[in-house]
């Protein structure tokens, strides 16, 4: 086994690194779940009650981990949007 010695300076810097690059990475996938007003966004609406609807109507998926809290599916948003395009001319 092999010791390696840093210095203090040395070391933090490294480790500034470390947690740049994982970030990163982490930044290039988007989170599966989002909350109400990303799903909003995303969707281009600007009512509650139309997401509500949508949820209902079992357009969207969605979760409820908690009783106020609310996250939808981004996979199934997209998906949604999906099928309602319109190919051009």
């Amino acid at each position: 086994m092999q010791v390696v010695c840093l210095q203090e300076d040395a070391f933090y810097a490294l480790f500034d690194k470390v947690i740049e690059h994982i970030e990163s990475k982490r930044q290039d996938k988007p989170e599966k779940w989002i909350d109400g007003e990303m799903a909003m966004k995303e969707l281009g609406i600007k009512s509650t009650t139309t997401l509500q609807k949508l949820r209902n109507e079992g357009k969207i998926r969605y979760s409820q981990p908690q009783k106020k809290i609310i996250l939808y599916d981004r996979d199934s948003i997209n998906a949604y949007l999906e099928k309602h395009a319109r190919e051009t001319f």
